[in-house]
């Protein structure tokens, strides 16, 4: 008998199915581990690869995005071997999960160092909205079941799963009563099915979890076209009047606060306990977070008023573009004041998580603004989502080059003890990266912080016991430290001292 041809379609539907099922067994067996390490890395090879191996089997043309985009999502995933800090691990995910959004999108043909702003989000979100749902439409669209064979050989595997869903019930009720007449069956029955119902349970559940997102990606990415819906068909303008008199209001309002700045720049704190009631420092804390967040907001307003402008009359998009440059003016020194203040914050109280990646969202914002000017105020639009994507996974990198969490604990080590006292509890909390300085500066703290110190590293860290799964450079050198030198710090600091901790 002839058996029928398969579609491509349907043959590239199937593949990526099997390639869902891979794919749920491998992050069963892997992702569910934590903290996240080589797993992640393994992961992000397996998904890269399998990827690859489609594109070249079924001669997909990707667009010319796609080998950088991979060669990043490897990186992404790499990066996961080597620092242990919490916050930087939640962004090199989320860099990850962009990383592959993007390419999603490459292998669909579409050109990213075209895009706008707007494309970038559509990217996103349809990418993640995709893969969750198109292992769904996979199974019940992309593959035609009709396509498959149809001989005697498939009848009689369907008959035979028909048999085994008639015979469970009856097999389960003779089971029970012979177990019940005979109790060497009963053990017999008890050592074929010991199983863990709950572990069996949790198994099916992140294999189905993974699998149909795996599969609902690769779908995006092989079978999917892009959305346009997201994309806004910009029309000419009748009028620039109201948009620039937004605009306008918008300067006269950072105008009024960059006065008030300026005031306070040259009036020093004398000035700010005098008029506000509240110390330097107080002040400075109170304000960074408001102008980091009024910063961040600034981009999407100017961006739109930009996209409102796009199909104007040429003296319409000069009008725009003259006041957004003097409000970004008007905004390098309200960013310059929000830096200041977190260097005075810091002064005063240390340095901590959220503080150092704060400056450094702050940091970005200035270049990303920087960028803006070069490219949509002269024109150039199309450069800006390339060149803004750049500089944030520079920024993300040269995260990795500081090590935060080691700078966390140099920096407030450095600090004189008279002005803040370190926080020795809150160190501990930083993770591996933290180690080799903490250990480093045992000698110079006093004998209650050594106490806090030796005490927290030998109960985090001076264990046998370690998933490989969640191998990562950085836990497995602190690992390797705090055992090499456990009878050190065991004399160091008898069990009997009582922990204690300084306020963070």
């Amino acid at each position: 008998m002839t058996l029928p041809v398969l579609s491509p379609r349907t043959r590239l539907g199937f593949e990526i199915a099997a390639a869902g099922v891979a794919g749920g067994i491998v992050g069963d067996a892997l992702l569910r581990a934590m903290p996240w390490g080589l797993n992640v890395a393994l992961g992000t090879m397996v998904l890269v690869g399998t990827g690859a191996w489609l594109v070249r089997r079924h001669h997909i043309k990707p667009g010319p995005d796609a080998a950088w985009l991979a060669i990043t999502a490897l990186l992404l995933g790499l990066a996961f071997l080597r620092r242990d800090a919490e916050m930087l691990t939640a962004f090199d995910a989320i860099a990850l999960v962009g990383a592959l959004a993007l390419a999603a999108a490459t292998l669909q043909g579409e050109v990213i160092a075209q895009w706008y702003p707007l494309d970038l989000a559509r990217g996103v979100i349809t990418a993640s909205a995709a893969s969750i749902i198109g292992g769904f439409q996979l199974l019940l669209s992309d593959i035609q079941w009709h396509e498959l064979p149809q001989d005697d050989r498939m009848r009689n595997v369907r008959r035979v799963l028909l048999g085994v869903a008639l015979a469970a019930p009856v097999l389960l009720v003779f089971a029970a009563l012979f177990a019940s007449a005979d109790q060497v069956f009963s053990n017999v029955l008890t050592n074929v099915f010991d199983f863990n119902l709950q572990s069996v349970i949790s198994h099916t559940f992140f294999m189905a979890f993974w699998g149909f997102l795996v599969a609902g990606y690769l779908r995006w990415c092989m079978l999917g076209r892009p959305l346009q819906g997201l994309t806004l068909d910009a029309k000419p303008i009748t009028s620039v009047v109201p948009l620039a008199t937004a605009l306008g209001l918008l300067n006269t309002l950072f105008l009024l606060f960059v006065v008030v700045q300026l005031r306070y720049f040259f009036g020093g704190a004398a000035l700010v306990e005098q008029t506000s009631g509240l110390t330097y420092a107080e002040y400075a804390r109170r304000g960074f977070f408001e102008l980091m967040t009024a910063s961040g907001l600034m981009l999407p307003i100017l961006l739109g008023a930009d996209e409102l402008v796009r199909k104007g009359a040429p003296p319409q998009i000069r009008v725009v573009r003259q006041l957004s440059g003097l409000l970004l003016a008007f905004l390098a020194v309200i960013m310059v004041s929000a830096l200041q203040r977190m260097r005075l914050y810091v002064a005063a109280f240390g340095l901590s998580e959220q503080r150092l990646y704060a400056t450094a969202f702050m940091i970005l914002l200035v270049g990303v603004f920087v960028w803006f000017v070069w490219t949509v105020l002269r024109g150039r639009r199309q450069r800006f989502v390339f060149g803004a994507l750049m500089q944030g996974l520079a920024v993300l990198a040269g995260l990795h080059l500081l090590n935060p969490n080691a700078f966390i604990v140099k920096s407030n080590l450095n600090r004189p003890a008279a002005e803040r006292p370190f926080d020795a509890k809150y160190a501990l909390t930083l993770g591996g990266d933290a180690v080799p300085p903490l250990l480093t500066s045992l000698p110079q703290l006093n004998q209650q912080d050594r106490c806090v110190v030796v005490h927290g590293l030998l109960k985090r860290w001076d264990k046998a016991d370690v998933d490989w799964r969640t191998w990562n450079w950085s836990r497995a050198r602190a690992r390797s430290l705090v055992r090499d030198q456990a009878s050190a710090l065991r004399a160091s600091c008898p069990a009997n001292v009582k922990e204690q901790s300084n306020d963070h």
